[in-house]
């Protein structure tokens, strides 16, 4: 009998506590995964809103709890773009209302001059065009939901509009919107010379950071927002999920932690005398060692298999949920995987420790006389 078979052999034993053990850790494992793709995916998103129209930064309200609730003055607009080391600066006003099924329906004002400049991508029809008031253009899961296409007319915050064009958006949240003229965006929401951010463009040769701290500590009422570690001066969100995902995957360790060690500690008192017999037959500690080490080790990556199957599952069933498939696209990636497996390795090693110690300690003879 190989050590390997051995091994197997002494996990098989006692085939509801493994298996009770097993799903014990593969269910913190899934929540580590599926926290992981949806913050992962809440980051993505973070970055592609940081991007949009080809901006180095965007400059919001300092303090604003949700970049939604941001809100920019005529003034401070002006200001930041009469800097001579912007290129350019556009105004976006986002209204973020129930429309149809889609409960995140991301109304985007931007003037239609400042939009042809970093349009998005344009799947058919054509852009918005200056003084045309009654245009709007609808992200392509935004027209597939709402049934429309180019030349229908749509109501949106109970004005009727025109679709002239059919974009595809970055993120879920923009492919599920629209894109009106601001001045009517304003009109509706009543917020006037107001936007929600301004997304801003530096010129050639100068630095973004530099540029993007120059106007925050220049101002009073703006911050500035560089890169998705930077995403919590105006939202909350991804701060809020990142900190629960390492509360959770620490709970995870521990919680399996304490599965596996029941688990072994039990399996070996259960063979004290078995490993009497072995370290007889001269078995050394660090074979023994390796043995209970091993069949832990085993079950926690068998959980982590598992663990991971199911927390792509988890991710998948949550964009059934139309609420959160407007705005979230799950992201999965190697180091998330690499992560998931981690927790099941210290998961394994932690469990293992005190039965290690434990048999480790024991004397061949003290060990045979055990009944």
């Amino acid at each position: 009998m190989t050590f390997l078979s051995f091994v197997l052999r002494n996990i098989a034993r006692q085939r509801v506590r493994t298996t009770l053990t097993v799903v014990g850790i593969a269910v913190g494992i899934t929540t580590v995964v599926a926290l992981g793709a949806v913050a992962g995916g809440l980051r993505a998103t973070a970055g592609a809103m940081l991007r949009t129209g080809g901006a180095d930064f965007i400059a919001a309200q300092r303090g604003s709890a949700d970049l939604t609730f941001s809100t920019v003055s005529q003034k401070d607009w002006t200001a930041v773009a009469g800097r001579t080391d912007v290129e350019r600066v556009t105004g976006v006003l986002m209204n973020v209302s129930r429309l149809g099924s889609n409960p995140y329906f991301a109304l985007l004002g931007v003037k239609p001059e400042q939009l042809a400049l970093a349009p998005p991508k344009l799947e058919r029809g054509q852009l918005l065009q200056p003084g045309h008031t009654d245009d709007v253009m609808l992200g392509s899961r935004a027209a597939s939901d709402l049934g429309a296409d180019v030349g229908s007319t749509v109501t949106l915050l109970g004005r009727p509009f025109a679709v002239v064009g059919i974009y595809r958006g970055e993120m879920p949240l923009f492919d599920g919107g629209a894109y009106a003229p601001l001045g009517i965006v304003q009109q509706l929401t009543h917020r006037e010379g107001l936007v929600t951010a301004l997304y801003v463009k530096v010129k050639s040769g100068s630095d973004p950071r530099a540029v993007a701290e120059a106007i925050e500590s220049g101002s009073d009422t703006l911050t500035t927002v560089s890169s998705v570690d930077e995403y919590g001066k105006v939202d909350q969100g991804v701060e809020a999920i990142d900190a629960a995902n390492l509360a959770i995957s620490l709970l995870a360790v521990l919680i399996g932690a304490v599965g596996v060690t029941n688990t072994m500690i039990m399996s070996v008192f259960e063979r004290t005398r078995e490993i009497g017999i072995l370290r007889a037959l001269g078995w050394r500690s660090s074979r023994i060692i390796r043995m209970i080490v091993g069949e832990s080790l085993l079950l926690c990556l068998v959980a982590a298999v598992i663990g991971i199957a199911l927390g792509v599952l988890a991710t998948k069933a949550l964009l059934l949920v139309p609420a959160i498939e407007s705005f979230l696209e799950p992201q999965y990636s190697s180091g998330l995987f690499l992560k998931a497996f981690a927790v099941g390795v210290g998961v394994g090693i932690a469990g293992a420790l005190y039965p290690t110690v434990r048999a480790v300690r024991l004397s061949p003879m003290e060990a045979l006389r055990h009944e």
